[in-house]
């Protein structure tokens, strides 16, 4: 139950990606990606590699997986910014007009 809860607490905060600038690696999709991953691998590794029972799933569990999205996503936002950096995409380094 806590990995399902977890799972959902990515995928709520993955919401909040559409006030940002799209330079996701993969775009929303990468974003989403990142959430999902991050909100199931931080509360995993901080619980000792072990998923907590239902009768131990608590709010605070759940909340457990909130620094593990956005961890993810600004991994996902970064590796995207610097693929357009390296294309030469980026247009807050094109030359003004």
């Amino acid at each position: 139950m806590a990995a399902f809860a977890w799972v959902m607490m990515g995928l709520a905060l993955w919401h909040f990606t559409v006030f940002l600038p799209d330079r996701f690696l993969g775009g929303i999709v990468g974003a989403f990606v990142g959430a999902l991953i991050g909100s199931v691998v931080f509360p995993f590794l901080i619980h000792g590699l072990s998923v907590p029972s239902q009768d131990e799933t608590t709010i605070l569990v759940a909340a457990e997986a909130i620094p593990g999205a956005v961890i993810g996503m600004a991994i996902v936002y970064w590796l995207g910014a610097r693929e357009e950096r390296l294309a030469g995409e980026d247009p807050e380094l094109a030359e003004p007009a």
